[in-house]
């Protein structure tokens, strides 16, 4: 049903669907849909929401207690960006995008259960991470803004503007694992991560 509403959404527009072409598509009665989601805007919220929660599954606690910090941003990057990058949510983007001044609670209820919701856990995580003494923040839910808008990209916005189309898994690991490497380690080369700067020592003496 959420998948179904998110393709509709992605062809109509928020103001556009009904909860007849959702039927249309997957079937079912609106008296089901109503009983399960309430209306329309519940219906909308509800696959935001389970996106996201998809999208973080990589962040569950029993996952990133035997892995690396590195590696539970990479994969949770690689999660999120090909849900943010997916049709279904792509048509969400540009609806809120287009009725945000005309439904500004949807507006809110979209960011609260996406975005919100996603910025809120990646900040408990790098929390978790500094108390480990595994990184230096100030701020942790600022940072976990930043990385959230590196994983965005232009990349994001050139598909939300239908000027590319989504990319494979391949280049979207490519894209988030520079961008996990920038947020952890910088671009300087001071701050390289321990083993790129072995390899650069390495070849400098090589060549000594």
């Amino acid at each position: 049903m959420l998948q179904a509403a998110g393709e509709v959404f992605f062809l109509q527009g928020y103001a556009a669907t009904s909860i007849d072409s959702i039927i249309e598509r997957v079937g079912g009665s609106k008296r089901a849909i109503y009983q399960e989601f309430g209306s329309k805007e519940g219906l909308f919220v509800a696959f935001v929401s389970e996106s996201a929660n998809l999208a973080m599954a990589a962040l569950d606690d029993a996952r990133i207690e035997h892995q690396g910090l590195r590696e539970t941003l990479v994969e949770f990057g690689c999660d999120v960006t090909s849900a943010l990058l997916s049709p279904g949510f792509i048509g969400v983007y540009r609806s809120i995008l287009t009725e945000a001044l005309r439904f500004p609670e949807l507006a809110k209820a979209y960011y609260v259960n996406g975005p919100g919701k996603a910025q809120h856990r990646v900040a408990q995580v790098l929390n978790h991470a500094k108390e480990r003494g595994e990184i230096r923040l100030e701020d942790c839910d600022i940072a976990a803004g930043h990385l959230l808008g590196m994983l965005r990209d232009n990349l994001h916005l050139r598909v939300a503007l239908g000027l590319s189309p989504p990319p494979g898994q391949k280049e979207i690991k490519k894209y988030v694992t520079s961008a996990v490497d920038i947020f952890l380690y910088g671009i300087s080369a001071a701050s390289q991560p321990v083993a790129d700067q072995n390899r650069v020592a390495a070849k400098t003496a090589k060549r000594k």
